[in-house]
């Protein structure tokens, strides 16, 4: 009902559950699915691990609530361009679909800290080690570029801290994703998170 009555976006497509979502997406080929967790038979996170599996997959923007935060974090490591959360304001889906189509994650600094702090820290310094040795394929600026990503800055912010272009930052994320075997900035994020760069 939200999306439908923008004028920019199309609802091609529905699914009920989780386990019609591949049929769904092969028949109406969406560039954005926005994915609820909670869903019967095949969850929204199993949904979208499958969805990121497949070659050339849509965008995904899980939605969710504080109590599902475990599901969220796995969600964006799966591939999934963001989250919103359920009370989240209709003018503001529209914004992040239309952000998500575009390109851009939805992945408020904020949002992002305060779910992280909701995590529990089992696995943490095994995580660390893996994204630290990751990160060392990186270049120094690479990595400068990978920690700005992780602390929620936009391309433009990015390239003023970092006195480059916005073209030389989308270069750099570029080669961040070839490099790091990554599919969107989101999992760079939350790379240079785990390796303890973004406080």
């Amino acid at each position: 009902m939200v999306i439908g009555g923008s004028p920019d976006i199309t609802v091609v497509g529905e699914a009920g559950d989780g386990s019609e979502v591949a049929a769904a997406v092969d028949a109406c080929a969406p560039d954005v699915v926005l994915m609820d967790i909670r869903m019967p038979t095949l969850d929204g996170l199993a949904a979208t691990e499958q969805l990121r599996a497949r070659p050339d997959p849509p965008e995904v923007i899980v939605l969710t609530t504080f109590d599902a935060d475990e599901y969220v974090l796995r969600a964006l490591r799966a591939g999934a361009s963001g989250f919103l959360l359920k009370h989240t304001p209709p003018a503001e889906i529209l914004r992040a679909v239309a952000r998500v189509a575009a390109g851009e994650p939805i992945l408020s600094p904020t949002v992002t800290r305060r779910l992280i702090a909701h995590l529990s820290d089992t696995g943490a310094a095994a995580r660390q080690q893996r994204a630290t040795i990751a990160l060392r394929q990186l270049s120094e600026r690479e990595r400068e570029v990978a920690i700005a990503v992780g602390r929620g800055r936009s391309n433009a912010e990015i390239a003023g801290e970092l006195f480059m272009s916005v073209a030389t930052v989308k270069a750099h994320i570029s080669r961040i994703l070839t490099k790091l075997d990554l599919n969107n900035r989101t999992q760079v994020a939350l790379l240079a998170h785990d390796a303890g760069l973004t406080g």
